[in-house]
């Protein structure tokens, strides 16, 4: 038995009570006659602090466990979850579950391959730090900020952090488990300057503990950086409209990508039809040299599991390589339906929800070009540094993302700083006007949370320096 088996054992079944025999057997039972599914057992401890106006503002822990029990049969799923950890809240589910494949007879699908491969620490990072510390920590950097600078109106930090343990049952007697864990920190500053007030955001994290992500060197760096962006805002002028080359910086521009084109390449929106991508399989999606991963294996992101919440390793997927669309990302479900191998991406937010077809840490790779020879390229455009956020349609690939940090370039230099400025595209359409690929690739520094039919799991993105030639960039200021 691995040793997560052993520890996940004691948390689901030794402190509960339940036998893992009677358990195993009811599993068996309910899912015989049926294409797939699995008991998913989860375990989560989480806390939260706020900073914010030289006080600790707020503290949350939250203790929560429960299962959730999933029958397959062809397309159709039966599901129930519970937060009653107990042999008879199993036996009431799978009364429920198991009537998806009465009259069926369908034949079980081959359990993943096992694997005792961990990307991570299983020690828990919210016992690995005392209370007074973290508290401690958020004072430091309110108090190091405002001694930074006298623009400085107001500071907001945050820590964030869970240790979750999981455990997937199949048919048969396959069992694999997980013991995840997540730090973050956040830190927002406002300054006012002539009475005009702007704000700044840095945030970072992973799947580590709170001593190895908050050096002082580190949580430094983060407030430099939020206090950087707010700067940097007070002299800001209205963006351009029309459109223009953009640049889009490396690391978390990449979020564009995971919108844009990302959820356009998992399983269950091509399977249906839905994706523009759908029947692109071999075809040229993008410009050459554009190579686009997912990759679920990288040690200590965020957006890494070792194994995906029905029990598949996670692996690194090309999906598009040299500009041709050569993979998906697939649950097991529609991997099967599609007659392909599961891929490692089969999530759920918590035991309360179904698995399906999601991102892990999401990237373009590298090119040749250096970014400075990519800025100077272009005689008039934008170079969009950081975003807030932004709106896409799956089926269209239409995208709006809005710039939080962006700047004008002219004559292939950087030039002021442009506020409100909005790249409004469509997501295939872009992936062929990327004209240079910079060797500068970066992820993320693990903020990322992926959205998708109401639920949100951690993800990473990245990507290197990258010129568009031509996005319509929505802003106020025309030039008449």
């Amino acid at each position: 038995m691995s040793d997560l088996l052993h520890q996940t054992d004691q948390i689901f079944f030794e402190k509960s009570g339940m036998d893992l025999t009677a358990i195993q057997k009811r599993v068996d039972d309910t899912l015989n006659g049926g294409d797939d599914g699995e008991l998913f057992l989860e375990y989560k401890q989480s806390e939260g602090l706020v900073w914010d106006d030289g006080r600790l503002k707020a503290a949350n822990y939250d203790n929560d466990q429960g299962f959730g029990l999933r029958a397959v049969a062809d397309d159709t799923y039966g599901f129930a979850h519970s937060s009653d950890f107990s042999e008879e809240a199993i036996k009431r589910a799978a009364e429920t579950v198991k009537t998806i494949h009465q009259g069926y007879g369908g034949t079980m699908a081959d359990a993943p391959v096992g694997t005792n491969r961990h990307l991570y620490t299983d020690d828990n990072p919210l016992a690995a730090m005392a209370f007074e510390k973290k508290v401690k920590l958020l004072e430091q950097i309110d108090t190091y900020l405002r001694q930074k600078d006298p623009l400085v109106r107001q500071v907001s930090a945050s820590l964030a952090g869970s240790w979750q343990a999981v455990q997937v049952i199949r048919a048969g007697g396959f069992r694999t488990a997980d013991i995840r864990p997540m730090v973050r920190l956040n830190v927002s500053v406002v300054v006012e300057k002539d009475g005009r007030m702007e704000s700044g955001t840095y945030g970072f994290g992973g799947r580590k503990l709170y001593d190895a992500v908050l050096s002082e060197e580190k949580w430094k760096h983060a407030a430099d950086q939020a206090l950087r962006a707010a700067l940097v805002n007070l002299d800001a002028v209205s963006a351009p409209a029309g459109e223009m080359t953009v640049v889009l910086g490396n690391g978390w521009p990449g979020v564009l990508l995971h919108e844009a084109v990302g959820h356009g390449l998992e399983g269950d929106f091509n399977r249906k039809g839905t994706s523009t991508f759908s029947d692109r399989m071999g075809k040229q999606v993008a410009a050459k040299g554009v190579t686009v991963v997912d990759d679920g294996t990288m040690e200590d992101l965020r957006g890494s599991i070792s194994i995906d919440d029905e029990g598949t390793p996670s692996r690194r997927n090309v999906l598009i390589e040299d500009g041709k669309l050569v993979g998906l990302m697939q649950d097991r479900m529609n991997a099967r339906l599609m007659g392909v191998d599961p891929t490692g991406n089969g999530r759920r937010e918590s035991y309360a929800h179904q698995p399906m077809p999601r991102m892990t840490n999401t990237f373009m790779t590298a090119g040749d070009k250096a970014p400075q020879e990519i800025i100077a390229s272009v005689n008039k455009g934008i170079y969009a540094v950081n975003f807030s956020g932004g709106q896409v349609d799956i089926v269209s690939g239409k995208f709006v993302f809005a710039a939080n940090e962006a700047y004008k370039i002219e004559n292939g230099k950087i030039g002021a700083p442009v506020k409100g400025a909005t790249l409004i595209g469509n997501g295939p359409d872009v992936m062929h006007k990327i004209s240079m690929i910079g060797n500068d690739m970066a992820l993320d520094p693990g903020i990322g949370v992926c959205g998708k039919d109401g639920q949100g799991v951690p993800a990473g993105v990245g990507q290197p320096t990258l010129r568009i030639d031509g996005i319509t960039v929505g802003g106020t200021d025309t030039g008449d």
